[in-house]
């Protein structure tokens, strides 16, 4: 049962990574691509040679990829090289595909802001499922570990300059619709892979740990988990409450703390992912 379970899973991801790459190839093709806006990354860079050379745009997805795709497989793992391939194979079919249909717009800005979004949600999907498009992240881990330089600084560096270089290739103002889109994108990308629930982890440490979870509860419909602690400096058992919040309910959750216990110390981190448990609401009578 667990083994057919697996492959259901495997099936659904590979269906959602196709998916994705339909939807990316609508963002460039049908918007950015006939408008001479790129995307950063190899995509842009493979906007751009497609441009310069006249040859299929796909083509150049999966030439310049393959580098990247071989660095992933040996530092990352199979799995994820396997999806990442398969993922930039579809997206140089559906671009073939997508490539005689003339553009919906030629206003720029439109162009920048539909596509983005289109782009986003696509590669978000694809990210969201465990493949990529974009071997600079994949170079960008290995930098990572040989400089001072986080992972997203050194993808930022690599598109800015490959969205700069669109300035040369195209002109000023596409490079400047191009800064645009990627930023659509990447706010695209962002709510995609986190999702629209923007979930809250609080961790709660009080002397009034039940009072504070009945609250929670009977107040948020929120479950809590009590964690056993102790105290750093003075050694005393702590008891740790954790809970898993909206957006929406920090500051009716902050003011239950505050108002049962002031001196209670309380963290508040984002949650990319919720999974299994009781995480719904309960109802509140």
């Amino acid at each position: 049962m667990a083994k057919k379970n697996r492959t259901i899973q495997e099936i659904k991801r590979y269906v959602m990574l196709f998916i994705g790459a339909i939807i990316t190839a609508v963002g460039l093709e049908i918007f950015l691509v006939p408008n001479n806006i790129i995307d950063g990354g190899v995509v842009g860079i493979s906007i751009m040679a497609s441009f310069l050379t006249g040859m299929p745009l796909g083509l150049f997805l999966v030439v310049l990829n393959i580098p990247f795709i071989y660095l992933g497989y040996k530092q990352i793992g199979k799995t994820f090289a396997i999806s990442t391939l398969f993922s930039i194979a579809s997206l140089s079919f559906w671009t073939h595909i997508f490539n005689p249909i003339p553009g919906l717009t030629n206003d720029l800005f439109l162009a920048a802001v539909f596509g983005g979004i289109i782009v986003g949600l696509g590669v978000g999907i694809i990210i969201r499922f465990g493949g990529s498009l974009d071997g600079t992240e994949i170079v960008a881990i290995i930098f990572d570990r040989w400089t001072s330089f986080s992972v997203g600084e050194i993808i930022m560096f690599f598109n800015l300059f490959i969205l700069s270089t669109a300035g040369l290739v195209f002109t000023l103002d596409k490079a400047m619709y191009s800064l645009v889109a990627y930023f659509i994108i990447f706010k695209v990308m962002d709510i995609v892979i986190e999702g629209l629930d923007e979930s809250k982890a609080a961790m709660i440490v009080s002397d009034k740990p039940d009072e504070i979870a009945d609250a929670l509860l009977a107040r948020l419909g929120r479950g809590v988990t009590i964690l056993h602690g102790e105290g750093g400096y003075t050694k005393e058992r702590k008891n740790v409450l954790y809970a898993v919040i909206t957006r929406l309910e920090i500051a009716k959750l902050k003011s239950i703390v505050d108002e049962i216990d002031e001196t209670a110390f309380l963290t508040i981190n984002d949650v990319h992912e919720v999974m299994g448990g009781k995480f719904k609401k309960k109802a509140i009578h």
